[in-house]
């Protein structure tokens, strides 16, 4: 028979477990390449007061977009698709949701699903920049290049500022490449012309690879320096990512897979799962890895 004292023990010790348990942030991935990545912890709150804001008003679409885009935040992308596909139960032409969804779902790896919502939200809002954008991912990641660069070239039609219209340029020019259509991926590019500027820190290193790809700006000017192993800040695995990827892929159209290969081991080598560059050099890893 157990004392007091002992039950007491082995009551701490089972909610420290739980506790323990509870902490652990959440499995959201394995990649392709058998790498596990997890959610980030919600140190600041913003999921719980996401929640706590919808529990108010359970059957609002903005507060159920408010807590998915909180969850995504820190990375809980799954969780993100949950709360999206809760919302859209309740308002199935949701675009928004859809969009955040398949968004999600690239993040995921999870492209064909993205490609599904995707395609959904564009033809309920046919101006839609981020659910082209998104679409136009999903179909590059599937290697549906020529349907990605149409994609794409819709994101830049309805695209609402430069920065966007450079951003989603990149993505024309690398899929219509990578259709091998030439001609096309020329034209697009040919659209940015040289007075035109960034103005979004966070995205300004697509005109550095957008100049790279014009031949105006050399490789070693163009991309920027690889974070160290230990980095936790994400925008500069972002920039690297980004632009690293977008340079191997040129050596991968340009007929210099080595060297592409030798970009794209060093961008999985980072912490941020969820660059567009990580992922794109992921599935050309494992590609090459399954050739073998």
């Amino acid at each position: 028979m157990l004392t007091l004292m002992t039950a007491i023990r082995l009551l701490s010790t089972l909610i420290i477990a739980v506790s323990a348990q509870a902490a652990q942030p959440a499995l959201e991935v394995t990649s392709p390449l058998g790498t596990k990545f997890y959610a980030l912890a919600d140190d600041k709150g913003t999921v719980a007061e996401a929640e706590k804001r919808l529990a108010a008003n359970p059957k609002n679409p903005d507060l159920i977009l408010k807590l998915a885009l909180a969850q995504s935040a820190v990375r809980e992308y799954r969780e993100s698709v949950a709360t999206c596909t809760r919302g859209l139960a309740i308002d199935p032409q949701n675009a928004a949701l859809l969009t955040e969804r398949g968004h999600r779902e690239v993040g995921l790896r999870e492209f064909t699903k993205a490609r599904a919502d995707l395609e959904r939200a564009v033809k309920i809002d046919p101006k839609n920049m981020a659910g082209y954008y998104h679409l136009g991912l999903a179909h590059y990641f599937l290697g549906e290049f020529a349907a990605a660069g149409d994609a794409f070239h819709h994101a830049v039609e309805v695209a609402p500022n430069t920065d966007e219209r450079i951003n989603a340029t990149n993505w024309v020019y690398a899929s219509m490449r990578r259709a091998n259509k030439p001609d096309e991926a020329a034209k697009a590019l040919a659209l940015i012309t040289p007075d035109m500027k960034n103005t979004e820190p966070h995205t300004f290193f697509y005109l550095s690879l957008v100049r790279f790809f014009q031949g105006k700006m050399p490789e070693a000017e163009a991309v920027p320096p690889q974070p160290p192993a230990d980095n936790t800040d994400q925008e500069p695995e972002l920039r690297f990512d980004t632009v690293a990827y977008g340079v191997g892929n040129w050596y991968l159209y340009n007929g210099n897979p080595a060297k592409a290969q030798e970009y794209f081991r060093r961008i999985v080598k980072g912490n941020v799962w969820l660059t567009w560059g990580f992922i794109g050099a992921e599935v050309e890893v494992a590609k090459t890895a399954h050739a073998k």
